[in-house]
């Protein structure tokens, strides 16, 4: 009987942190985000947006950093924009590629992440658009800041699994 209930609780437990868990990881209504759209979805022009995402990425960091309301974060992003152009082409500089970057309403597909359902539609967005724009885009949110302490860790470093304590139990006697 104490087992029984020992993993009734346990049970109960993961279930209320998971779900919580899951409810952090939705986008808030009022946000802002992140796009880069690659030229193609050849190696060389996803390699590019890469580079180019690491490198916006890195100066929003910096100039973002210290803001925390919605209000603050679009002044400082419209007024960066001119700098954020000059990483771009400074980024593609030797090459023949051409861009576009747009701060405002900006379309975003249907995209399912982390078992999460974002619906397609305009969004607040900064978004970068290499060449043609054909390729796979890489996107995260720039407010709240939900991808910008990615632009503080090295490129080197390896994926991080997450784990539940309650569910490793479950599975070592279940």
């Amino acid at each position: 009987m104490k087992k029984l209930t020992l993993v009734v609780m346990l049970f109960t437990l993961f279930v209320l942190t998971s779900n919580r868990v899951e409810n952090k990881l939705e986008i808030p209504e009022e946000s802002i985000r992140f796009r880069v759209i690659a030229s193609s979805n050849s190696e060389e022009d996803q390699r590019t947006k890469e580079l180019v995402k690491e490198a916006v990425q890195e100066e929003l960091y910096r100039s973002l950093m210290k803001s925390d309301n919605i209000e603050e974060v679009r002044q400082i992003t419209t007024e960066k924009l001119p700098e954020y152009r000059h990483i771009v082409e400074q980024t593609l500089e030797g090459t023949e590629n051409k861009f576009t970057i747009d701060y405002g309403l900006n379309y975003f597909p249907e995209k399912m992440y982390n078992g999460i359902h974002y619906p397609p539609g305009k969004y607040e967005s900064l978004v970068i658009t290499l060449g043609k724009g054909q390729g796979d885009n890489w996107w995260c949110v720039l407010f709240p800041p939900l991808c910008l302490l990615e632009a503080t860790e090295s490129s080197n470093s390896e994926d991080i699994e997450y784990s539940f304590f309650f569910q490793e139990i479950l599975d070592k006697y279940f």
